[in-house]
Parts: structure tokens; C-alpha cells; sequence
């Protein structure tokens, strides 16, 4: 599923609950959200049922409960706001990117050497 939507921060934090726990049920993932923040159950109950109105959850009602997956996978949606990003700031040139963020910070010759890895690496592929 190509996913091309928003979500908002407060959204997201929901998802990422659902991708590590996924299926769930709603009382599990107000449990698991009240340790992290202080948000209410009455919150909480509001962004789920706006992630599935958008389509970014799917689910189930199992007796009382409803039990929620997401209708795509972290990996996917992380890859479509990358894209989207560098679209937006950058005119979709990753190397623009890198070469402001390396004028504007300095790399410590450990970061220097890991990128000189993932670029090695992905010489190979």
C-alpha cells in the first residue's frame, strides 16, 4: 500500500505502538500510552479513531474489544517521508542534503568513517 498521507506527531506516536505490537487491542494501547505521556484515555481513543478513518489502521472487533494492525509496515512509511522531505527542502537531491548538513555540522572522523562504510556497502549491492 502506498502510503501518501499525513499523520500528525501525536499520530505517529500511536503507529508506533501498533507496528511493535500489533494486533492490539485498544485497552493495551491506552495502557502502553499513558506510561510514555500524559495524555488521557479520551485522547488517546480520539487518535485511533482518526488513524482509522485515514486508513493508516485497520481493524477488528473481537466481543468488546477492537483489535488494531496497520495497514502498512514502519519501514515503508519512514521511506515515504524521506522522499517526501528531501522533495520539499532539498528538490529530491539527497547529496544536497548531506552537503548542508556537513557544512553546517562537524563530523567527528567515527562519523566520517561509518558513512565511508554505508557508501562502500552500497557500492557492493
Amino acid at each position: 500500500m502506498k502510503c501518501s498521507f499525513k499523520i500528525s506527531e501525536a499520530e505517529y506516536k500511536i503507529m508506533e505502538v501498533i507496528w511493535e505490537n500489533y494486533p492490539i487491542n485498544t485497552n493495551d494501547i491506552t495502557n502502553k500510552l499513558i506510561e510514555k505521556t500524559k495524555w488521557n484515555e479520551k485522547t488517546i481513543h480520539t487518535l485511533i479513531s482518526r488513524l482509522a478513518k485515514k486508513g493508516v489502521i485497520s481493524y477488528i472487533k473481537e466481543g468488546r474489544q477492537f483489535v488494531y494492525s496497520p495497514a502498512f509496515d514502519k519501514q515503508e512509511y519512514l521511506n515515504q517521508q524521506n522522499k517526501s522531505f528531501l522533495n520539499k527542502f532539498y528538490n529530491g537531491t539527497l547529496n544536497l542534503m548531506v552537503m548542508n548538513f556537513m557544512q553546517k555540522n562537524k563530523l567527528s572522523k567515527q562519523e566520517i568513517e561509518e558513512l565511508k562504510k554505508i557508501l562502500d556497502n552500497k557500492k557492493e549491492d
